[in-house]
C-alpha cells in the first residue's frame, strides 16, 4: 500500500460529512456561564459551524460544580435567551455537567439536576484522581434513579482497562470527546480513546465544545482514519 492510499483512507471530521445527523451530547456552548463559550455571539458562531458539520441537536452542558455553582433556574433563564436568538435548524436541549463533588450530592439528593433525557446525568471526576468514595457515589446516583454517563473517561490517565471494565458492569455509560481523537488533549489522550472506541466501551459522544476557535481547529483541521471516524458513535441508543 502507497502512502497516497493510506491518505485516501483518512479524512477530517468537517469533510468527512460522518457528523451528518448526530447529536453533539456534550458542550459548553450556552454562553457566560462557565469557562465556555463568553458570549450569545460566540454560541450563535458555534452552532452554524455545528449547522456546517451537519449535527441535529445540541446539548448545552454548562458545569456545575464547587468552583463554579451554577444554579438551575438561572441556566434555564440564559438557555431560554439563547434559544430565542437561535433560528437554526439544530435542536437545542440543556443539561449539565456535574464534578462528583460534596455540591453534586446535595443536589442529587434534592433532585435539583438537569438530566439528559429522562434520567441520564453527565458527571466527571477530576483529572488528577477520582473523589473519595467514586464507586458508591455513582451507586447513589443509580439508587435514585438515574443512569451515570462518565464524561471523557478517556482523560482519567490514572484508570486502568480493568477499572473502566468494573464501571460499565456497574451500569456506568462512558462519553467520548471527540477531540480526544484528534491529539487536542496530547497523544496519550488520544491511544487511550482509540482503544476504547475499539473495544466499543462509548454510548455516545460529544466535542466538549468551549470556543468557536477550539472546534474549528479540531475538527477542519485534524486528520483521523476511516477506521476511526466509522466507529464514533454519532447515533446513540440512549435517548
Amino acid at each position: 500500500m502507497t502512502i497516497s492510499d493510506i491518505w485516501a483512507k483518512r479524512s477530517n471530521l468537517h469533510s468527512s460529512g460522518v457528523l451528518r445527523g448526530s447529536r453533539d451530547m456534550h458542550s459548553h456552548i450556552l454562553y457566560g456561564v462557565d469557562d465556555g463559550i463568553p458570549t450569545m455571539e460566540e454560541s450563535l458562531a458555534a452552532l452554524a459551524y455545528e449547522e456546517e458539520l451537519g449535527v441535529r441537536e445540541v446539548w448545552c452542558t454548562p458545569h456545575i460544580m464547587e468552583d463554579v455553582p451554577n444554579e438551575t433556574s438561572g441556566l434555564m433563564q440564559r438557555f431560554s435567551q439563547l434559544l430565542e436568538n437561535y433560528q437554526g435548524p439544530v435542536i437545542l436541549h440543556l443539561g449539565a455537567e456535574y464534578m462528583l463533588d460534596n455540591l453534586f450530592l446535595d443536589r442529587l439528593h434534592s433532585g435539583d439536576i438537569l438530566t439528559i433525557s429522562k434520567n441520564i446525568i453527565l458527571v466527571e471526576i477530576s483529572s488528577a484522581g477520582p473523589p473519595y468514595g467514586f464507586e458508591k457515589i455513582l451507586a447513589d446516583v443509580m439508587y435514585e434513579g438515574y443512569l451515570p454517563l462518565l464524561a471523557h473517561p478517556e482523560r482519567y490517565w490514572f484508570m486502568k482497562t480493568e477499572e473502566y471494565q468494573r464501571l460499565q458492569q456497574m451500569g456506568v455509560l462512558f462519553q467520548l470527546n471527540i477531540p480526544s481523537l484528534t491529539g487536542f488533549y496530547g497523544k496519550e489522550i488520544r491511544v487511550r480513546a482509540e482503544h476504547l472506541l475499539r473495544e466499543d466501551m462509548y454510548s455516545v459522544s460529544g466535542s466538549d465544545c468551549h470556543s468557536i476557535k477550539a472546534i474549528r481547529f479540531q475538527y477542519s483541521d485534524a486528520i483521523l482514519s476511516q477506521d476511526i471516524l466509522k466507529r464514533i458513535p454519532l447515533l446513540d441508543n440512549i435517548i
